[in-house]
């Protein structure tokens, strides 16, 4: 057995010394053709290296685009759903404030018509009471129709009488025309103006002057109800208040003359008309003078001070001052005109209650502003 084992391993040694020299044999060869290949291989390298790359980044182009892809669907997806989220969220809060509006406006209109029925309430039963309101009205009615009444009444008194004394006055004057005119009478053998015989009826002026007496003459003089009160007249006793004097005699009753003849007294005060100087006889010879000295002492009573001021003079620096008595008093001085011109006091008023109203007050006006404010609410 060991023979058998020895000889196996020397046919193996033989062998693989036969391929070592066959190797050797060949290794002119084997290096050319390694060259060869080796620069051959080396020559394609570039290009397929390229070829590689450009094949690589289409590759991963197009695996990054589809995983981009992916992405923006995802991404689209989960804002679509978290936009819907917001909106729904969003959409809910609108839902839920409008509905809020809508039920505040309809509370607030429910209170503004139950403020309304009770306010109108309190005004028409407390306020403003109408049916008071209306016997207020018809109260007012009724008296300004009865003070109507009385003027009316009063108004056509008014007006019977001025056409009483219109008449009245007539009559006295067309009895004084009828006294003046008396010698227009018609006698027994003359007939007068008013009476003519063409006539069917005597004028009524006829019957008046039958009925009134003839004016008499009345002694006129030129100085009646003039009064002197100058002291002259009480000096020689002419005035009317130095003694008694007597009445005037009456006239002598003479017969007036007949025809169309003046008023002696018209003619009497012509005839003795008092003078009217002119203004050169009136007024004297020194009116100027007069008038310069009443001037003077005019301006002597308005100013209260009446020395002559000189401002940048010693026209008073001799003079010495003399204080006023109301502020140079021991006692409390007085501030009239100092601090006010009219005194108060309280001490010496007759009441400090206000002025009452002879008739009452309306109770609307009293309670306006007292009970609610602009607002609308109570005070």
């Amino acid at each position: 057995m060991e023979t058998n084992s020895n000889n196996f391993g020397e046919l193996q040694e033989l062998k693989d010394m036969a391929t070592l020299a066959k190797l050797l044999a060949r290794a002119p060869f084997l290096e050319s053709q390694y060259y060869f290949r080796n620069r051959a291989v080396d020559s394609f390298r570039k290009s397929e290296n390229d070829a590689a790359v450009m094949i690589q980044s289409w590759f991963r182009g197009c695996q990054v685009r589809a995983y981009m892809r992916h992405l923006n669907r995802v991404v689209t997806i989960i804002q679509k759903w978290w936009r819907s989220y917001l909106g729904r969220k969003y959409y809910q809060l609108i839902v839920e404030a409008a509905y809020y509006t809508m039920k505040m406006n309809l509370y607030n209109e429910m209170a503004v018509r139950i403020q309304r029925r009770w306010r109108g309430f309190r005004i028409r039963k407390y306020c403003f009471n109408y049916y008071y309101l209306k016997e207020y009205l018809r109260a007012v009615s009724e008296t300004n129709d009865a003070i109507r009444e009385a003027l009316e009444e009063f108004a056509e008194m008014k007006e019977r009488e001025e056409r009483k004394v219109l008449l009245e006055r007539e009559e006295k004057q067309k009895d004084y025309q009828a006294r003046k005119m008396h010698y227009l009478l018609s006698t027994k053998q003359i007939s007068g103006v008013y009476n003519s015989p063409f006539r069917e009826y005597p004028d009524p002026w006829e019957l008046r002057l039958q009925k009134a007496k003839p004016l008499g003459h009345q002694k006129y003089t030129a100085e009646k109800g003039k009064t002197s009160r100058s002291p002259s007249d009480w000096l020689a006793c002419t005035s009317a208040r130095s003694f008694p004097q007597s009445e005037s005699l009456p006239p002598i009753s003479r017969k007036r003359c007949q025809g169309p003849f003046r008023d002696i007294n018209e003619v009497l005060a012509q005839r003795y008309k008092p003078l009217e100087p002119t203004l050169r006889v009136a007024e004297p010879i020194n009116h100027l003078h007069l008038a310069r000295e009443a001037f003077k002492q005019e301006e002597r009573m308005r100013n209260v001070q009446d020395k002559m001021f000189l401002p940048f003079s010693s026209y008073h620096k001799k003079e010495k001052y003399i204080p006023m008595i109301h502020s140079s008093s021991a006692y409390n001085s007085d501030s009239y005109g100092q601090k006010h011109f009219r005194s108060q006091d309280s001490k010496k008023w007759i009441s400090d209650k206000d002025f009452q109203t002879v008739l009452p007050s309306f109770e609307l006006f009293s309670k306006y502003g007292k009970l609610y404010s602009k607002a609308g609410e109570i005070v």
